[in-house]
């Protein structure tokens, strides 16, 4: 598929955006799901959700690499995850929202302002 009508840092923020959905799932998920089934069986799950992420994140990383450099690709990952990443905690996990989350989104924003200035 030609994708060369969109900017390719936005082909990279969106696919990184949906590999870590599959990538939250993949990790975290089995957590509460498949806690009853063996650590195998729920690897062997996650593997295959995983697949997904990958068929996502490998083409997001090749769009941005053009546009951006290595470290500036792995902050934007980091902070797509924790973005995926918190709602899912609190959503799906049902687990507690805590300041914590916050003062590691503000060192995150650091990182990346860091990472990003020229």
């Amino acid at each position: 598929m030609n994708l060369a009508f969109i900017p390719p840092s936005v082909q990279t923020v969106a696919l990184l955006f949906a590999s870590n959905v599959f990538m939250t799932f993949a990790w975290y998920a089995h957590l509460k799901n498949l806690s009853h089934r063996s650590w195998f069986f729920a690897a062997t799950v996650s593997w295959g959700i995983a697949f997904f992420e990958y068929m996502l994140q490998v083409p997001a990383n090749r769009a941005g690499y053009g546009t951006m450099t290595l470290p500036q690709l792995k902050i934007l990952q980091e902070v797509i995850s924790l973005t995926v990443f918190v709602p899912f905690v609190l959503l799906y996990m049902h687990q507690p929202l805590k300041w914590d989350y916050l003062w590691a989104g503000l060192c995150i924003l650091g990182a990346v302002y860091f990472t990003f200035r020229t």
